[in-house]
């Protein structure tokens, strides 16, 4: 009996030493992106584009740059192949989960070449991995410097809306 007894007490602490060494979904996502910032900053074109979906979109700072994923590899590879890609470095983030856990979201604060930008996106689960599916990087502005960015850019804004106005 006693030997039952301690069995018991034995598989109880197994099981709860497996449950808390699992990582949450959400700490799973974070190790994802961690990665792919650190792909990028190491030049590591593979291990990037490995962790996005083959159907990933990248939207950019600027506003003509919404890349779809071949485009997106295209345009980054010449910044890879010279060894220096981006250096992003998250300083906050959130992420959420649907409540299957096959689709994520979030946004990050990072320091950047361009000082604190944004990034927010869209991951999913493909074949029980984590990829980004949907990211969109942007440059914060102070509230109080709106004004001076809004005429800073009114040249190439109007000369963009006129363009894609007629396309739309």
């Amino acid at each position: 009996m006693r030997y039952k007894y301690l069995i018991t007490i034995f598989l109880i602490l197994i099981t709860s030493v497996n449950i808390l060494a699992q990582k949450t979904e959400k700490e799973v996502i974070n190790e994802v992106l961690d990665a792919w910032h650190l792909a990028a900053s190491n030049a590591s074109f593979n291990a990037y584009f490995d962790l996005m979906t083959e159907d990933a979109v990248f939207i950019g700072t600027d506003a003509t740059e919404n890349w779809q994923n071949d485009d997106f590899k295209t345009f980054a590879k010449p910044y890879f192949d010279n060894g220096k890609a981006w250096s992003f470095t998250p300083i906050e983030r959130n992420i959420y989960l649907e409540e299957t856990a096959n689709f994520a979201w979030f946004d990050e604060l990072l320091d950047t070449q361009m000082k604190i930008c944004r990034g927010s996106g869209v991951l999913k689960k493909v074949y029980g991995k984590w990829k980004i599916t949907h990211y969109v990087l942007s440059i914060t502005i102070p509230n109080d410097n709106v004004d001076k960015v809004v005429k800073d850019k009114a040249d190439f804004d109007h000369k963009l809306i006129d363009e894609r106005k007629k396309k739309y």
